[in-house]
């Protein structure tokens, strides 16, 4: 990797429903905290994203979300093209060659994948070993923002898009917060 300067990658999805994540909260003694929550709908936000790594550069967080409304034709999570087109911005913004690391999800080793992976000379994969979470920094990317999220109660998938947007956009200006994500897994210590 150091040989190439390339970027090392690991990359995850996650997803998010209207339904908050179980979260802590104080009140006053005997008074049960309650947040209302709007049940209707089945939509759900999904998102894949990548935190890349390089010697003698902060550590970047690149990410895409799909709105999925629960209407009749419309994408329910990432595909194959959607993966190719965010390593395809990873390489744009990065500006050198990827080597990915990512899990045995059936998107990323069916032959379309593979197909799209061999077009591109500036990417390498590598695959996780199977159940093994806790080697991936995204993991850690996608329990901070489910963290974050918790106790909010947002109205519609618009409003829940744009928290969960905002949040990350916040995690990509701290890379100290990404190589903490790194260093939690225990395969790279954490840089100077």
């Amino acid at each position: 990797m150091r040989d190439q300067e390339a970027w090392l990658c690991f990359a995850d999805e996650s997803g998010q429903v209207l339904r908050p994540p179980k979260a802590r909260t104080w009140s006053r003694c005997g008074h049960t905290p309650r947040v209302t929550v709007r049940g209707a709908g089945s939509g759900r936000i999904s998102l894949a994203g990548v935190v890349c790594r390089r010697p003698g550069r902060p550590t970047r967080l690149i990410f895409r979300m799909l709105v999925h409304h629960g209407r009749k034709g419309e994408r329910k999570g990432f595909r194959e093209k959607d993966f190719a087109a965010l390593m395809d911005a990873a390489h744009q913004q990065l500006g050198g060659p990827l080597v990915l690391v990512w899990d045995n999800y059936t998107h990323h080793v069916d032959a379309a994948m593979r197909e799209l992976i061999e077009a591109r000379s500036w990417l390498t994969v590598f695959r996780f070993p199977s159940y093994t979470p806790d080697l991936n920094p995204a993991e850690g990317v996608w329990a901070h923002l489910k963290n974050s999220l918790g106790n909010l109660a947002p109205c519609s998938l618009d409003e829940l898009a744009a928290l969960a947007r905002t949040r990350l956009k916040r995690m990509q200006y701290q890379p100290g917060l990404l190589d903490g994500f790194i260093a939690e897994t225990g395969i790279i210590p954490a840089p100077p």
